[in-house]
């Protein structure tokens, strides 16, 4: 059965899938393609840079939406969500919230640490959801304390900053202190994980990786290459590059020339995000390092959203249907 606590917002999508944002990948294009094929897409504010083009960036894109829904009355659009790094470094957060807010942003995705009230109420003042990601249940607690709608679980063979929890423990261990919306992330690519993940006890599967290797994706021919190619032994867990463990393509690693197996642990103070927002620092994390989770075994090809989401759905009902 359906989870009561659901918010509205998140009720009636396509299939149960959000899309994760994606650094330097998901672009307006990549996210209007998503919502178009009825599931939450999403981005990472730091993706708008400058900073002033996060307000052009949700303009647009809603105003898209809106021209779609207008034409295609009958279609489920799905809403938009917008990451936001809630750490010190990130000297846009304050910026960036208030943009989203004044475009009354349905969805916020926050990251490493918990929003500050002030965050959470601004949100909420005209009926936005905070969704929190977490990878051990001690950040979940932390994240629910401080008033936020639902958890993202980011379990081992996530793509990006992924834990290293079975994603059967965290989603249990979860569901004991949480009734409301769990989305959970780690290796899905097909529609039998979606499934997996509900019957876990999540309700929302949380993809990206299938999504870099898509035509509307704002990555390199050779990443997504690189991703269909692929296979879970090729995925290098690693802090090195940004100070957080992060799941990543072995190929982009060793075309950096370095050693993917002797990668030094990079020490986790001197995280600095505000490198992302200046492209002339040479943060050859974000540009040339190819995150990834071990789902790129299950993926071979590279077509349009539409066609990842279509094929999704498919799964997803062939697989309830195997059950019965």
């Amino acid at each position: 059965m359906p989870n009561q606590y659901i918010p509205k917002i998140l009720q009636g999508l396509r299939i149960p899938v959000i899309s994760a944002p994606m650094f330097t990948v998901s672009y307006p294009e990549l996210v209007t393609a998503q919502c178009k094929s009825g599931i939450v897409g999403s981005f990472p504010a730091l993706n708008a840079r400058p900073p002033e083009l996060l307000d052009t960036w949700l303009a647009d894109i809603n105003e898209n939406l809106a021209v779609f829904q207008k034409d295609n009355p009958a279609t489920k659009v799905g809403p938009i969500a917008v990451n936001q790094i809630v750490h010190a470094s990130n000297s846009r957060l304050e910026q960036d919230v208030k943009t989203c807010v004044k475009h009354r942003v349905p969805i916020y995705i926050t990251s490493l640490r918990a929003p500050v009230k002030e965050i959470i109420d601004a949100v909420h003042s005209y009926g936005g959801i905070i969704l929190h990601d977490v990878i051990n249940i001690r950040h979940a607690e932390k994240a629910l304390e401080a008033g936020v709608d639902g958890l993202i679980l980011v379990a081992a063979g996530a793509g990006g900053h992924a834990g290293t929890m079975s994603p059967f423990s965290l989603v249990g261990e979860v569901r004991k202190i949480f009734k409301g919306p769990i989305a959970l992330s780690g290796s899905i690519s097909n529609g039998q994980s979606i499934l997996a993940a509900q019957a876990m006890g999540a309700d929302f599967a949380y993809i990206g990786t299938r999504f870099i290797a898509s035509k509307e994706a704002n990555a390199s021919v050779a990443y997504k290459q690189a991703i269909i190619h692929a296979n879970a032994s090729d995925i290098v867990y690693t802090n090195y590059f940004t100070g957080i463990h992060g799941n990543y393509i072995q190929e982009s690693i060793l075309k950096a020339g370095l050693d993917p197996k002797n990668l030094p642990d990079a020490d986790p103070s001197k995280m600095d995000f505000s490198k992302a927002t200046k492209p002339e620092s040479g943060a050859k994390a974000w540009k040339d390092i190819w995150g990834a989770g071990q789902g790129v075994g299950l993926i071979n090809d590279a077509p349009s959203v539409a066609e990842i989401v279509a094929k999704l759905e498919q799964e997803y009902i062939q697989a309830k249907a195997n059950l019965l």
